[in-house]
């Protein structure tokens, strides 16, 4: 996908969460008497404006299209109509202001819900969590994971695929362990507990499944293609060949290969081979090749999985519309907790600042997503409106949540800030956001280049 996709991409992703959280804002101010003078897409200059409805309202798209606002009537931004005072911001009781507020990243996280719970309706397709056997001194290995497990629950609820146990563990990284039910290949089941703490903060932020001992059992893996040239080709290997174990070590997907040389550039490695109903032997010496700005073992094979595996392995979780609905609400809920975890470990040092992404990575991830298909898109749209209702709430002036503060303070005060309060806290808002702006921005192009 190209940059202009992508960036077209990125625009469709803001142009809907701008609208949809702006509209929370002019909604529930339309209802409560609140007069709208004008509903911006974008800052700064305006380069396109048209006036509709009763109280001739502007309908405007700005300049800057990363964000928009709603200006109201109010008395502290200049002079009002006597005819309008009745109806501006600034003489509204406190809750109905809290509500104007509110309703933005509110309206935010309701899209999230309903794009969710599309998804679930339509149906999310998925890998059953068939698990491969557990690495010695890892935390599934402690658990008693064999090879052909499947896992149906973790802390007490269903794991519908891989793709559901991946993030139900996530979700769960605080906990020192969980409690998991696996069921086994002859069809019984056991209850087992998942020990999490021992991983660390980075362990989290790489590849965690891994580091606790779950492998997706894929089957053995099909060789696709094999590059002429290369290591697999010299030493006779063909497409359509099974790749049954290596030095001994039996490999149940596409990446265990990939473990197995790519750390082992220039020794000889016995690949345990299956053709044609026959099994056999063939000595592979990966050669050293870069990638990604380091150095790997390639063998020069591109592997698949088993059609027939894939087949057997494929689930798609639905549901009806009320159910739809909850699990919508549920995964909507889980997120948004998750991500005010994440923000509190960065904030201790306990994630890294990497973590916060800039509208570089963010146009990456939404043409990545449109490439993979309509579902992913909009799970990938309803995760952005999440992370934009939550980051809003947050209680840092200029955003809606740092109002919303002045609203809970003026409340327990008995009356409204000061002007001079009210201007420190704009600066410090400016300040923090410029700071979290420029530092997104730095990993952004850190990745980049």
């Amino acid at each position: 996908m190209d940059v202009l996709q992508k960036i077209l991409y990125f625009a469709i992703t803001l142009g809907v969460l701008i609208v949809i959280h702006e509209m929370g804002h002019y909604a529930i101010a339309r209802l409560v008497g609140v007069k709208v003078t004008r509903f911006s897409i974008g800052f700064g200059r305006i380069v396109w404006s048209r006036r509709f409805g009763p109280d001739r309202t502007e309908w405007a798209l700005s300049a800057i299209p990363l964000g928009g606002y709603v200006k109201m009537v109010d008395e502290r931004e200049g002079e009002v109509d006597p005819r309008d005072l009745p109806r501006a911001f600034n003489r509204q009781p406190v809750l109905r202001r809290i509500a104007i507020v509110a309703a933005g990243p509110i309206s935010n996280l309701l899209l999230a819900i309903a794009l969710f719970a599309g998804t679930y309706i339509v149906g999310v397709p998925g890998q059953r969590a068939v698990l491969a056997d557990a690495q010695q001194g890892t935390a599934a290995a402690a658990a008693g994971v064999r090879e052909g497990d499947v896992v149906t629950a973790l802390d007490d609820s269903p794991v519908q695929s891989w793709q559901d146990l991946r993030w139900r563990l996530l979700a769960l990284s605080g906990r020192r362990d969980v409690p998991i039910t696996l069921e086994r290949p002859d069809g019984s089941r056991v209850d087992r507990h998942i020990a999490l703490n021992g991983l660390s903060g980075a362990d989290w932020e790489s590849n965690f499944m891994t580091a606790l001992g779950f492998k997706a059992d894929l089957g053995s893996p099909l060789v696709d293609q094999v590059v002429a040239g290369k290591p697999a080709a010299t030493a006779g290997i063909r497409e359509g060949d099974r790749i049954l174990a290596i030095d001994g070590d039996s490999v149940r997907s596409p990446s265990d290969v990939s473990a197995h040389t790519s750390t082992r550039a220039g020794a000889t490695l016995v690949f345990r081979i299956e053709r044609n109903g026959s099994a056999f032997d063939v000595p592979i010496v990966p050669e050293a090749a870069e990638v990604n700005g380091r150095s790997v073992g390639l063998a020069g094979v591109r592997l698949k999985v088993d059609p027939l595996v894939a087949d057997r392995l494929r689930t798609t979780t639905r549901y009806g519309l009320v159910d739809a609905v909850a699990q919508g609400t549920k995964r909507t809920w889980e997120l948004s907790v998750f991500t005010l975890r994440m923000l509190g470990r960065i904030l201790t040092g306990g994630a890294s600042l990497r973590n916060i992404s800039g509208p570089i990575t963010m146009a990456d991830y939404a043409g990545q997503s449109a490439q993979a298909g309509a579902l992913a898109f909009t799970s990938y749209l309803a995760l952005i409106s999440i992370s934009l209702g939550v980051l809003n709430l947050l209680p840092v002036p200029l955003l809606d949540g740092g109002h919303l503060l002045y609203y809970l303070a003026e409340i327990v005060k008995g009356s409204p800030l000061s002007d001079r309060a009210f201007e420190v806290g704009q600066r410090i808002g400016m300040a923090v956001l410029a700071v979290l702006m420029a530092l997104a921005l730095f990993n952004d192009f850190s990745r980049l280049f």
